[in-house]
């Protein structure tokens, strides 16, 4: 079988201008290419240390660059023999695409239910894989943690609301919620929920919350006249326990910031307290990823404190989110999911060479969720019109 074909015949939306601000379908493009291209510029380099990334580059990462291990990218590491580099997308994306897919079939907002009917099927067919080169079971690729939702739904028949429960806590679930906070663009609180909903299967505890978190991040984010800082007041008016003081303490020092290279440091001093790998990030401590109230996933806050180091800006905002190293390419995932869904340009170059390394159309996903997005929208209005003719003869207020 062979890969989908790199570009779409059907073009990209046109680029806005000054008088014309981005409208919906241009929102929802850059934020799913720009949340493609993040997790490529990110994947090379993941679980290293900004030190490291230094050394290994001899400077900060500007752009897509090649694997970490050369040309024995395939054998470094048996347990992930994959190609990470060269502008191959990795599951962040695979994930992402997955549940546009989803959204396609349902054509409405989608709960815990879904997941088990749509995507758990989804990921037990065969797709082009970039980082494996090949045709392949997406399960094949994705994390433990994510292979739990298929052990879980697929063979266990848990119940869907519960599966969540007992997988390692991470940001498996919150690094392709982008397309949830599309569909309920402008409305962090409806994005929150959905989110949550759709995490139940795959997170509990703090990574559930991150997932709600991000999707309204993104949902406020297409708010016209958006700002960075109004992204960061509708997670903090959402966001509970842990994952809340992380954003508050991570946001409030890139607040001082302009440039992630002096950003760097201090924003890792402010999750670490909230992060329960630690240090090594390949060597995760006892405590790592198990439920907390106190605790948070560390990608979240730290791609929301680079949206502010960045001022919204693509290019600077998943730069900062890559060169920080650790788990980088679900940093990048995000930051450059909001940038994006705030009307940010991502990089032609850059995209193109993602979509033709990765043999994937990157723009087809957002055409896709586009439609659906205004389809659920029409059907949301219907639906809250009933609700008002039915309350107010209850109420007597016709």
């Amino acid at each position: 079988m062979t890969p989908t074909t790199a570009m779409a015949a059907e073009p990209a939306p046109a680029p806005s201008t000054p008088q014309s601000p981005p409208g919906l379908d241009e929102r929802i493009t850059r934020a799913l290419v720009g949340a493609a291209v993040g997790d490529a510029l990110g994947g090379p380099v993941e679980g290293w240390t900004p030190e490291q990334i230094t050394e290994r580059h001899g400077g900060r990462v500007t752009g897509i660059v090649g694997p970490w291990h050369g040309e024995n990218w395939r054998t470094a590491r048996p347990i992930a023999p994959y190609h990470k580099g060269d502008g191959h997308v990795t599951d962040d994306t695979l994930m992402t695409h997955a549940l546009v897919r989803v959204y396609d079939r349902v054509r409405d907002h989608l709960d815990a239910y879904a997941v088990a009917d749509h995507l758990v099927p989804d990921l037990l067919s065969p797709r082009w894989i970039p980082e494996l080169e090949a045709e392949a079971l997406p399960l094949q690729r994705i994390f433990l943690a994510e292979k739990w939702i298929v052990a879980r739904l697929h063979y266990g028949h848990v119940d869907p609301r519960e599966a969540g429960a007992g997988n390692i806590v991470n940001c498996g679930a919150a690094m392709y919620m982008a397309p949830v906070g599309l569909v309920n663009a402008g409305h962090p609180e409806a994005a929150y929920a959905e989110a949550l909903e759709i995490a139940a299967p795959h997170q509990s505890s703090y990574g559930r919350e991150a997932a709600g978190v991000f999707a309204a991040a993104v949902a406020a984010a297409c708010h016209p006249g958006a700002t960075p800082d109004a992204v960061i007041d509708a997670a903090l008016a959402l966001a509970k326990d842990g994952t809340r003081s992380a954003i508050e303490e991570v946001c409030e020092v890139a607040s001082h910031h302009d440039d992630f290279e002096a950003a760097l440091a201090p924003l890792r001093a402010a999750v670490e307290p909230f992060d329960t790998v630690g240090p090594d990030y390949r060597s995760p401590s006892l405590g790592a990823r198990r439920p907390s109230r106190l605790h948070a996933i560390e990608e979240l806050p730290i791609a929301l404190g680079m949206l502010l180091v960045g001022g919204g800006d693509y290019r600077r905002t998943v730069l900062g989110s890559v060169n920080y190293g650790r788990d980088c390419d679900s940093i990048a995932t995000m930051s450059g999911a909001i940038a994006g869904a705030l009307g940010s340009e991502v990089p032609a170059d850059w995209a193109a060479t993602v979509a033709e390394a990765s043999q994937l159309d990157l723009h087809a996903p957002a055409r896709t969720l586009a439609r659906v997005a205004r389809e659920v929208f029409a059907r949301d209005l219907e639906r809250r019109r009933s609700h008002e003719e039915a309350f107010a003869a209850l109420a007597g207020t016709r």
